[in-house]
């Protein structure tokens, strides 16, 4: 739940940033500002997959178990191919 509200407030600090170099027209600071803005909405969007997957595991924790056995196995095939 704080990863998300950081997650917020650096997309802020980023658009915040990004604003100040085009206003001022500094473009590495609107650079930064785009680049920060983009890690933060990618790493909400990562949060957010992770607490989904942790609440689908625990809903249905045998599929999971499975999908995770076959994903494995796939793996270990492809790995250990000659």
């Amino acid at each position: 739940m704080f990863d998300k509200a950081n997650d917020k407030i650096d997309e802020a600090i980023g658009a915040g940033q990004e604003q100040f170099g085009k206003t001022f027209d500094q473009p590495e600071h609107e650079f930064k500002g785009k680049v920060r803005k983009q890690l933060a909405r990618g790493a909400y969007t990562v949060d957010d997959v992770i607490e989904s997957v942790k609440d689908q595991t625990k809903s249905s924790p045998l599929a999971a178990l499975l999908i995770a056995a076959g994903a494995g196995f796939i793996l270990g095939k492809i790995i250990t191919r000659k």
